[in-house]
């Protein structure tokens, strides 16, 4: 029995990191560009000309204060200054590095209960905010972390006139009983992505 159970171990573990590799490797692949003309960064008000559309992208991270985790590598980017997020849309590829604000949400509500709030307690919050121009229409988009090795790829429909918006929302993953609670000490489980405030198909 316990000759089986180690087996089992071994095998989610060898999964895991099989998973990890294949993530890591496509964040790396997605973070060269094939295209320069897709999109460009827009940084002040100007109006879009005639035939493109400004795209403004909102995303965010939580994670744990430097050092917070002893066995955690120097090299993590976890509670350091800046963090990186990748966006590539048909091709060409944007990597921006975002400057971290502490960010220190109460860790118990008004009745002294653990919050339901996933991003209660002190750590490091990453807040990205870009402005792109470029052609309305289907864009086949990707969304990576590197540092944590994640991402996503969907297809969004963009639309003329107004500006649009890209939000990338976090869902971090659950800790342990007895308290079943999502929070950022735990790290990212995914994102949902929305355009203009409408959740993105999968």
């Amino acid at each position: 029995m316990k000759r089986l159970l180690r087996y089992i171990v071994l095998a989610v573990l060898g999964i895991a990191i099989v998973g990890c590799s294949t993530a890591m490797q496509e964040v790396k692949a997605k973070s060269q560009s094939e295209r320069t003309d897709v999109f460009s960064e827009v940084k002040d008000e100007s109006t879009p000309p005639k035939g493109f559309v400004d795209l403004v992208i909102r995303g965010s991270i939580k994670t744990h204060l430097e050092s917070y985790y002893i066995l955690e590598s120097k090299e993590s980017l976890h509670g350091k200054q800046s963090y990186p997020f990748l966006i590539n849309i048909d091709g060409q590829a944007a990597l921006w590095n975002v400057e971290g604000v502490r960010d220190n949400k109460p860790a118990y509500d008004k009745n002294g209960k653990t919050s339901r709030d996933p991003e209660a307690g002190e750590g490091m919050k990453y807040l990205l905010e870009k402005k792109i121009r470029l052609r309305p229409g289907s864009h086949k988009l990707f969304f990576g972390l590197p540092e944590d090795d994640y991402y996503r790829e969907v297809v969004i429909n963009v639309k003329g006139g107004e500006a649009q918006t890209l939000e990338f929302k976090p869902e971090y993953r659950y800790k342990r009983l007895p308290t079943r609670i999502p929070t950022y000490m735990q790290g990212v489980s995914r994102y949902d992505i929305l355009i203009n405030g409408s959740p993105v198909a999968q």
